[in-house]
């Protein structure tokens, strides 16, 4: 394990200790958890993006059929028209 310092507010310290009494686990065990949750949901949230974006690709047709070659061309003229 990696020692860390993390600064809390005084709420969050006096909820964080009476959970912790009631459970009769340390105030780092819940943190500990808490973060997991977090970086678990956050990996779920990034493979839905990565889902939803490769169902995307391929779905429009924008009648270029050239974009693949003239990339360059088609981004300037992108860009000139804002």
């Amino acid at each position: 394990m990696h020692r860390t310092q993390v600064l809390l507010t005084e709420e969050q310290v006096r909820r964080l200790k009476e959970e912790a009494a009631q459970r009769g686990v340390s105030m780092a065990k819940i943190i500990r958890e808490a973060l997991q949750e977090h970086l678990a949901r956050q990996q779920g949230q990034w493979r839905e993006l990565c889902r939803r974006s490769l169902a995307a690709v391929g779905r429009f047709a924008s009648g270029c059929h050239d974009v693949s070659k003239e990339h360059d061309r088609e981004l300037e003229g992108a860009y000139a028209d804002t």
